[in-house]
């Protein structure tokens, strides 16, 4: 049995020093995280983990001390993690694309361009929104006969929009994440799909790559991240981006925040050529001219 504590505050300073101060009481958490609420509100959340209950008098004062939300603590029952993903994690459909877990091959249809992507410590199995919007609008692009000959995935996480291009299209595919954990997941899942002689798999920053910078210039450009990267990225993209060639499928934007990113991307000659809206969550496609 594991215990979570939770906490939020208003702003990044505090959260820091409230995660420091966290991992000193006793007993220790094993981990702490701090996550900027994605709704403008400029509120912080800080999480923290245990293998035993937390102290309830130490929380109080931890948070009066620090002027912050009282603590919720949850108790997390043990759980077959890998027997609740083949039971939740139904195969997903997304125009001509499906997403299949290795145990639900048998369901595979032919007419289908079939994708394994097995559950994993990185974001895409296909069942997010921003996963399927993105799916979604790759299919139009495949309709309206687009044909890039370089493709690159920023914020790979399982590698499952870069692989489901490299399966349409030949050319030059490369897979990028900034976490370690994602680049290992997106590679296994590569090689899972027989695609590893198409895929590039490298750990980068945005586009500070070696790799990605002797590509350019790309014609397809995913990056389903959060809003405040992509609005980082959008000076760059441009830079690795062939004017009135070059289409960006970006999402893990909130309908909310759509608006904000289209008009960031119009200062850098990116205008918005459809828009996906599944739940709360829009896939923005764009294209680049200049």
């Amino acid at each position: 049995m594991t215990f979570t504590a939770f906490t939020t505050c208003d702003n990044k300073d505090k959260a820091i020093r409230i995660a420091g101060a966290l991992e000193k009481i006793c007993p220790a958490p094993f981990g702490v995280g701090i996550f900027e609420l994605e709704d403008g509100s400029n509120i912080y959340e800080i999480g923290s983990y245990f293998l035993e209950k937390p102290n309830d008098i130490k929380l109080t004062l931890l948070s009066s001390a620090f002027n912050a939300k009282p603590f919720v603590v949850s108790e997390v029952p043990e759980t077959d993690w890998v027997a609740h993903v083949k039971r939740e994690l139904p195969p997903v459909n997304a125009g001509r694309f499906s997403i299949l877990g290795s145990h639900d091959f048998d369901k595979a249809s032919r007419e289908n361009v079939n994708l394994v992507i097995d559950a994993a410590m990185a974001f895409g199995t296909g069942h997010h929104a921003t996963t399927k919007g993105c799916l979604l609008a790759l299919e139009k692009l495949v309709k309206n006969k687009f044909k890039p000959n370089a493709v690159i995935d920023v914020g790979a996480g399982t590698a499952v929009l870069i692989m489901a291009a490299a399966k349409i299209w030949d050319g030059l595919f490369i897979a990028s994440d900034i976490d370690q954990v994602a680049v290992e997941t997106s590679a296994a899942n590569i090689l899972a799909n027989n695609l590893e002689h198409k895929i590039f798999c490298i750990n980068a920053f945005g586009f500070d790559h070696a790799k990605i910078q002797s590509s350019v210039p790309f014609q397809l450009i995913f990056a389903n991240i959060l809003m405040k990267p992509l609005i980082k990225l959008a000076p760059k993209m441009t830079d690795v981006s062939q004017a009135n060639h070059t289409v960006a499928i970006l999402s893990g934007i909130l309908d909310s925040q759509a608006a904000l990113v289209i008009a960031k991307y119009k200062e850098h000659g990116w205008i918005c050529e459809d828009r996906i809206s599944i739940g709360d969550w829009t896939t923005i496609t764009l294209a680049l001219k200049l």
